[in-house]
């Protein structure tokens, strides 16, 4: 009885790995990326003119985050927001305003 436990368990547990190497595929992460900066873009748009984005490819546990950088909407400059992503309700968050010239970075565009 104890035999058939030890081996459902690991049964289980090759299972749980073999999906979890499926779900963190090359293609699936940057799929992962590409909702995660449409999605932080789109978020941008109501204060920024033409929004850039900068994705971290994996997030962390919770979250898809970006970088969001582009001309502020009747103003001169560059400004950028950090976007969360939430993973399992899709829905993004910006973070405040951010001077961009305080960062020291630009966007290539």
């Amino acid at each position: 009885m104890q035999r058939n436990k030890i081996r459902f368990c690991m049964f289980a547990i090759a299972i749980a790995a073999a999906g979890t190497a499926r779900a963190s595929s090359g293609d699936a992460w940057q799929q992962f990326a590409t909702e995660v900066e449409g999605k932080c873009k789109q978020a941008a748009r109501a204060s920024i003119e033409f929004p850039h984005a900068v994705v971290d490819p994996f997030g962390s546990e919770h979250y898809g985050i970006a970088l969001v950088t582009g001309k502020p909407k009747g103003a001169n400059g560059f400004v950028s927001y950090f976007c969360a992503y939430d993973k399992q309700t899709k829905e993004v968050e910006l973070g405040s305003e951010i001077e961009t010239d305080e960062m020291r970075i630009l966007p290539d565009e």
